[in-house]
């Protein structure tokens, strides 16, 4: 028998160290296109890949969000080994994030329009709230949606709950933007939000749109059947009216009336707040509504958008208060901080009355 040659026993050495560690080809999903990361060591990082990507696309690792891309129910961090998450060679992975010019250019702050120039928007602020409120007709059609529309329930009133209704476009969800999935569109702690206002409140989606896409929307997001919270009922375009305003002619809003006529002994005023990026929309109910900051451009947004977490501590906070309307929700961020204010006076004032020194009871002479 002839010895193997010192060659071959490194060519066998070779094969050996290539054969133990298997190569990746991953599709990365993004803006609409497929971007191939090709011979990736399954004994890299996330953070590796991440690299590889950046390369491709321009997106910095740090602003990347794989969307499909979980260990035990969350995102993979940084430090994890691929060959710890089962993937296949020809994985598709769904990547959110932008590049540092598109964040730069969407954070230009737009020119001044000039002056006496106006721009005609629904969504101003300027509509006769009081005269839009009290007109008999509009009354009138509030009554007709109490009598005629129907309403499908999904889950039944709490007793003692809140009520807080929310639109769903640019309030829940960005509807505009193109994306591979609509969870690539939903605003930032969606669930946490939802799962937080549902301990004190009972929770309608209004949308001014078909109750089918309301229905696919709510099914898309995992709102629908999520365990963590219920929503009692959708209402759609149908239980929405017209009224007449001044300077805007006729606008569709979403009177609060018509879940406060169906359900007299749940919710009325005083116990109501509908969320809506349209200020319109809540003209026959001033006092109950709060103008939510539109979601839009939500692949530029997703890490900056913090609107929700922090509408999540205002219901809290006014969920111990008996009437809404005495409240001004276009001040809930200062009613935010005056409460966090009290609440670390509070907390100061115990610590000083905790670690005062009990002075010495003496015995009586």
């Amino acid at each position: 028998m002839f010895a193997p040659s010192l060659d071959s026993v490194e060519k066998d050495m070779e094969y050996e160290e290539q054969s133990s560690t298997s190569s990746l080809d991953i599709i990365i999903k993004w803006n609409g296109n497929d971007y191939d990361i090709n011979n990736l060591n399954t004994d890299s990082d996330v953070k590796t890949l991440k690299e590889e990507i950046f390369k491709s696309t321009g997106v910095r690792p740090e602003r990347q969000k794989l969307i499909n891309l979980r260990i035990s129910g969350k995102m993979a961090p940084d430090e994890c080994l691929l060959n710890a998450l089962s993937i296949k060679s020809g994985t598709k992975i769904m990547m959110v994030g932008s590049k540092e010019e598109d964040i730069a250019e969407a954070s230009v702050v737009p020119p001044k329009r000039e002056k006496g120039r106006k721009c005609k928007s629904y969504e101003s602020d300027d509509f006769d709230e009081e005269r839009v409120d009290k007109m008999e007709v509009h009354l009138a059609k509030v009554q007709n949606r109490v009598d005629n529309y129907e309403i499908k329930m999904l889950n039944d009133p709490r007793p003692g709950k809140k009520l807080l209704v929310l639109d769903i476009d640019y309030t829940l969800f960005d509807h505009r933007s193109a994306a591979e999935s609509g969870l690539e569109l939903m605003r930032p702690y969606l669930h946490d939000f939802l799962e937080s206002a549902y301990e004190h409140y009972d929770i309608v989606i209004w949308s001014a749109t078909d109750m089918r896409w309301i229905e696919r929307k709510m099914a898309v997001l995992n709102v629908a059947n999520n365990v963590a919270y219920k929503i009692i009922f959708y209402l759609d375009n149908a239980a929405m009216i017209t009224v007449h305003t001044p300077k805007h002619g006729v606008v569709s809003v979403k009177p609060l009336g018509v879940i406060w006529g169906k359900f007299p002994d749940n919710y009325n005023k005083h116990n109501t707040i509908m969320f809506d990026d349209i200020r319109r929309n809540f003209l026959m109910n001033p006092r109950n509504g709060l103008k939510i900051r539109p979601f839009r451009e939500a692949h530029l947004n997703w890490e900056m958008d913090k609107e929700l977490l922090h509408l999540a501590e205002y219901l809290v906070e006014i969920a111990k208060l008996d009437d809404f309307t005495k409240l001004n929700h276009r001040n809930w961020e200062k009613f935010i901080k005056k409460a966090q204010y009290k609440k670390e006076k509070r907390h100061k004032k115990d610590r000083t009355d905790s670690s005062d020194p009990k002075p010495d009871s003496q015995p009586k002479l």
